[in-house]
């Protein structure tokens, strides 16, 4: 049996059915249902091929030419999908929910797949079910902080104490300065970071709270959702304030051990905010390995950034909590209490 299906039924599924998405490899990597297969109808360059000769000649020609792609794959699609699905029910969809998918359904339909079932509207509904998720109200505790704070290991301190936490940066794998991407993979593109942000939220209660650090609205190369991000800007921000040495110590146990041809790469990368003679200062103390220096140094120019972007906050929703030092798991419990109590108090005064 075929059956058609909507992205909204398949994710209100207990258990959602293993997937399977024939888009071509490079559609796919640009964006994907996250947990999904690809086994592709198409290559990058046969798809290519049939729409070439779908604009110049015709549809038919277009479909002939895809038969003739296919064929030799029909074996190698069943064999691909029992991996995925065993002899499980299995989902299928393609851009638009289109002819792809529904002459892979019914390939497996024939061949001893019992239940297949056809996400109708493809991966653009998902991607239009995904973009109008982020435009609900989420509860927001926001973590502001000077670079360098420890930001995210305070995180996951406090996603260790049962609360809900999202890691924009490890969704992007960057942490948002010039030194970003050191030691991180490779950017997922704009759309999947989307994608990813989506499943994480959706796994949570969406009316309690979920704590997210406070970022721009760029991480490296991808951005946040617009509508999530402007969330993020209107809620309050328990803002943690870590003496400035004890964060270039941070700094430097998180990367001094990536080399200096990269830290020097990232310091050229911001020369023009530093100023001439910081980059040279910086480079000279580099030379000498001297990282504590380059660290503060470094830190001049962001903690005046992130100044000037908390001066765009209502001042009444900054709420600074000194720090004498980053401890994770004590500093987890120290601002757990007092977020609370604010809340608390906050509630008692409607």
């Amino acid at each position: 049996m075929i059956t058609k299906i909507s992205i909204g039924d398949y994710f209100s599924q207990e258990h959602p059915l293993p997937l399977i998405d024939v888009r071509s490899p490079g559609e796919f990597e640009k964006g994907h249902i996250p947990g999904a297969t690809n086994i592709a109808l198409f290559s990058n360059e046969e798809r290519a091929d049939v729409g070439t000769v779908y604009v110049q000649q015709s549809r038919e020609k277009a479909i002939e030419l895809g038969y003739q792609y296919v064929t030799p794959k029909l074996d190698w699609f069943i064999r691909e999908s029992r991996n995925v699905a065993g002899k499980q029910a299995v989902a299928v969809h393609c851009w638009r929910g289109g002819m792809r998918s529904q002459a892979f359904a019914e390939h497996l339909h024939s061949n001893g797949f019992d239940e297949v079932y056809v996400i109708t509207g493809g991966y653009k509904a998902y991607r239009n079910y995904v973009l109008n998720f982020f435009d609900q109200p989420f509860q927001l505790r926001v973590l502001g902080g000077y670079t360098g704070s420890g930001k995210t290991q305070l995180l996951e301190k406090i996603r260790e104490l049962g609360q809900q936490v999202i890691d924009l940066e490890g969704l992007a794998h960057h942490k948002g300065s010039a030194f970003g991407a050191i030691g991180e993979s490779a950017q997922p593109t704009v759309e999947q970071f989307e994608n990813e942000l989506h499943l994480q939220l959706r796994q949570f209660q969406l009316n309690k709270p979920i704590w997210v650090e406070d970022e721009s609205h760029s991480i490296g190369h991808v951005k946040i959702p617009i509508n999530f991000f402007r969330q993020i800007r209107q809620q309050p921000v328990y803002f943690i304030d870590i003496p400035k040495a004890e964060r270039a110590k941070f700094l430097v146990s998180d990367y001094a051990s990536f080399g200096n041809d990269l830290l020097a790469s990232a310091i050229n990368g911001i020369s023009k905010r530093l100023g001439g003679q910081n980059v040279k200062l910086a480079n000279d103390y580099l030379v000498e390995n001297n990282y504590f220096e380059v660290a503060m140094i470094a830190l001049r120019y962001y903690d005046k950034a992130y100044n000037r972007g908390v001066e765009h906050r209502d001042p009444t929703r900054v709420h600074r909590l000194k720090l004498s030092k980053i401890d994770a798991r004590i500093n987890a419990q120290i601002l757990i209490k007092f977020v609370e109590e604010y809340e608390r108090s906050q509630a008692h005064a409607i």
